[in-house]
């Protein structure tokens, strides 16, 4: 295969398929239901102050480059759905803004040497320049660069820390729900390993809600995709 049938591949997908197969047979081969149970007992006992040291770290990791998608599953591992969401979305948000503020004002010009190396970010800057926020929210749903190396490119644009913050932390919430959610998933199916049963109306519930949200992120991705080539169009147009 050529390479750049290779890079049209659906990664990310992929990705996320053997993640969850890996799980599946690690629950299996492993008493992943006993460690989940023990992991989960111990993040529910840290109560508020747990959460808010969890977010700290994550927003710390966004910051240092590290893989976020990890962090996000571990979430719906250790506090279920809502709180999962609310600790990743708000150390997401301020891991971004810390990056965005550390790439204008700290380290500009070791940034700015990082991105000529990228051929996409110059599109990118002029995109921001002339649509501003819009930009930002459709490049966090479907985006052309990891999610932490694109806060601190997105300190070199034009676009203002305000409606920059809102349209990150918009953005960024369907793919939060997605992996929370397979986090969520995960910790359910473990732990059925152990013997805590569950009825087959809520093994229902949870692969339909799983379903449910795989098929909005992927509207949602392909909606965004759609408008970012309408902006392409529009500018070789111009």
């Amino acid at each position: 295969m050529t390479a750049p049938r290779l890079r049209r591949l659906p990664w990310k997908w992929i990705g996320l398929g053997l993640a969850v197969a890996g799980l599946f047979a690690a629950s299996r081969l492993l008493p992943v239901g006993e460690w989940v149970r023990a992991f989960r007992d111990w993040a529910g006992g840290l109560g508020v102050s747990g959460r808010a040291l969890y977010a700290l770290v994550y927003a710390v990791a966004t910051v240092l480059l590290f893989p976020a998608s990890l962090l996000t599953v571990a979430a719906g591992f250790a506090f279920g759905l809502g709180w999962g969401i609310a600790v990743v979305w708000v150390g997401a948000t301020v891991g971004a803004a810390l990056a965005f503020l550390i790439a204008r004002h700290v380290a500009r010009e070791r940034v700015e040497k990082a991105a000529r190396k990228r051929e996409d970010f110059r599109a990118i800057d002029r995109a921001i320049g002339e649509k501003g926020w819009k930009i930002v929210a459709l490049l966090r749903l479907s985006p052309l660069v990891p999610f932490s190396l694109s806060n601190y490119l997105y300190g070199l644009t034009a676009i203002r820390f305000g409606p920059y913050v809102l349209a990150s932390a918009a953005g960024m919430l369907p793919g939060t729900v997605l992996y929370v959610y397979l986090g969520v998933a995960g910790r359910a199916a473990a732990a059925a390993s152990t013997g805590e049963a569950r009825s087959p109306l809520e093994w229902a519930a949870l692969g339909a809600g799983l379903a449910a949200t795989v098929v909005a992120t992927v509207l949602i991705t392909r909606m965004a995709r759609r408008e970012l080539r309408k902006v392409r169009l529009e500018k070789r147009g111009s």
